[in-house]
């Protein structure tokens, strides 16, 4: 039954993806999720045992997403609402957009292409070069295919909405509160914990799919000798799955805040001198992960 669901949800994200008159009339439930991270964080994050909080907080947004999905599920409306409630939580159509948005930009010109960059990363965009610009982008669709697609779609069909509704909640506090600074540090221990365990199989999966996709069956040494080299432990697998079927380097030195760290090479013996072709490359790549996904929901739909 979830397999039946999840078909035309995908299918309905990658048509309409996130239409602009919808969400500029309502909150996005991504949007509703960071004003209860943020409460939680302006109310809780202060004082002694911060970690302690951390993950009371964690808990109580863990609980209160999994009832709410409980909740949709038993809906007595033949599994409408939470098609929609899936279609919305994908960003397969939407992470497209803004990568190809990138190649277009940069086609046009080289501040064009840092503005649209700048959408979908936060690293340091004012001094980066065409390269640099297409690498940014291409990492950003590798690493958001794993936790804006595969991973909602993987605890979908492992837990139905309410693992959905919980990874979506663990990833959303993740990107809020989970980073190592002054502030967040432990506060952000649980969400930033939780998060790297609820990634670890699709990560590993969605490298698997961009491998098999492009019928790379070669990659796997290549990918189990460059993925541990990326300072997240899970988006270095389809980091360099992306990498190696593009037959390029990625990641590398880039700065932060003004100032340079100088990361690994993932695939270094690959080409270094990216562009908007193939940014464009790597939003195909995109649709045939998610369409080598759809075949496998397919089977699963008729077992």
């Amino acid at each position: 039954m979830t397999a039946l669901l999840l078909l035309p949800a995908m299918l309905l994200d990658a048509a309409l993806g996130e239409p602009k008159w919808m969400w500029s009339r309502a909150p996005h439930p991504a949007v509703l999720m960071g004003r209860a991270i943020g409460w939680l964080d302006q109310r809780w994050n202060h004082g002694a045992q911060r970690r302690l909080k951390g993950v009371a907080a964690m808990s109580l947004l863990g609980i209160g997403a999994l009832g709410l999905g409980a909740l949709l599920h038993a809906l007595p409306d033949a599994g409408l609402i939470e098609i929609a409630v899936v279609a919305i939580l994908l960003a397969q159509r939407s992470l497209v957009d803004h990568v190809a948005a990138v190649a277009r930009g940069l086609r046009e010109s080289l501040p064009e292409g840092r503005r649209m960059v700048a959408r979908i990363v936060g690293r340091d965009t004012a001094a980066m070069d065409g390269p640099a610009i297409a690498r940014a982008a291409i990492e950003s669709a590798a690493e958001n295919l794993s936790d804006g697609v595969i991973a909602p779609l993987f605890w979908y069909l492992v837990g139905g909405l309410p693992g959905l509704l919980l990874y979506k909640i663990t990833n959303t506090a993740d990107s809020m509160i989970g980073h190592r600074t002054l502030r967040h540090e432990d506060f952000g221990w649980a969400a930033a914990r939780f998060d790297d365990l609820m990634n670890l199989i699709p990560a590993r999966l969605t490298a698997l799919l961009l491998a098999v996709a492009h019928l790379r069956f070669d990659a796997a040494p290549i990918i189990l000798r460059d993925a541990p080299l990326h300072r997240s432990p899970n988006a270095g697998w389809p980091e360099a799955a992306m990498a190696v079927t593009l037959g390029l380097s990625l990641s590398g030195p880039r700065s932060y805040e003004g100032e340079m760290r100088s990361f690994p090479w993932v695939y270094p013996e690959g080409r270094r001198d990216p562009g908007p072709a193939e940014i464009d490359a790597a939003c195909t790549a995109l649709w045939r992960a998610w369409g080598l996904m759809l075949g496998l929901t397919v089977l699963l739909a008729l077992l």
